[in-house]
């Protein structure tokens, strides 16, 4: 039988990482969220205290409910506090050489028995692994945004991930209250592989002057029965995040249809970023 994990590690106290920890403390779980500067931790606070009251007051959750979710979550400036978690989830910047540095800082300060994961949402495993000593105990758990409500989670099984290290991730997903789903160590994995051709064909229509953002959107919501059109998406999930997520993809299988259009990256540069930057294919009030 697997050891269950009870005590939690995150590294990164961003949209990603603080829905993590949320959704784990609210699952009743030890949490301690990692930032070596207090500035993202004050902001994490506030974050998850006020996704936590929206859930009180949608009757999710009573006050006291509420009170020992945060309660259960700790913030530490200093790496080495998360050297008596069960798993350390890694959400920081999607870009391989910090996630690697980290990897290996984390490979240093924690117990061989430890699993470390990646919220990577296109990086491959195997080079994160590879900063370590411990590939067998290395995993993706790739969380989709926003955490607190999406119930679905990749685990990415590196090349010499154990199966013991699948399924105690497994197990952790399933406590959490979220769907697991295994893929292989393939970059984008299910989901970004099958979404990024369709958001960037988006791209590409609107950016040819094809049709218009509204009717492109229109068009996948009332006839495809999307939630959210593709222009909006990409402004949900942040443009800046998406083509380094496009970048990837590219790099590893060299496919057109993966490739950020021109339009991408004129945007990016241009700090038009989506929704977190108030303007992207859309404009947005700050909220």
């Amino acid at each position: 039988m697997t050891a269950a994990i009870s005590r939690l590690g995150v590294v990164g106290a961003g949209f990603m990482g603080s829905g993590i920890a949320e959704s784990a403390a609210r699952a009743g779980l030890r949490v301690l969220v990692h930032e070596p500067e207090e500035a993202p931790l004050d902001h994490s606070r506030s974050q998850i205290a006020s996704s936590v009251e929206r859930a009180v007051s949608r009757g999710k959750l009573d006050t006291a409910q509420a009170k020992a979710l945060i309660e259960r979550i700790t913030y530490s400036t200093d790496l080495e506090s998360l050297a008596g978690s069960d798993l350390v989830i890694e959400a920081v910047v999607e870009d391989e050489a910090v996630k690697s540095r980290v990897f290996r800082a984390l490979d240093e300060i924690m117990p061989a028995e430890a699993i470390l994961a990646s919220n990577t949402s296109s990086i491959p495993i195997a080079g994160l692994a590879a900063a370590t000593r411990r590939a067998d105990r290395v995993l993706g758990l790739h969380f989709f945004s926003p955490v607190p409500v999406m119930r679905l989670v990749e685990i990415v099984q590196g090349l010499d991930t154990a199966d013991e290290t699948v399924q105690r991730a497994e197990a952790f997903v399933e406590a959490i209250g979220k769907q697991p789903i295994r893929t292989k160590d393939r970059s984008g994995f299910i989901v970004n592989m099958l979404l990024v051709p369709y958001l960037m064909a988006a791209v590409r229509m609107y950016s040819e002057g094809f049709a218009s953002r509204e009717d492109i959107d229109h068009g996948m919501k009332l006839g495809a029965g999307h939630p959210m059109g593709p222009l909006e998406l990409c402004d949900f999930i942040g443009l800046d995040v998406l083509y380094a997520v496009c970048d990837s993809l590219y790099e590893e299988f060299k496919l057109p249809e993966y490739a950020p259009p021109p339009l991408m990256k004129r945007m990016v540069v241009s700090g038009h970023l989506g929704r977190k930057a108030g303007r992207g294919f859309y404009e947005y009030e700050a909220s």
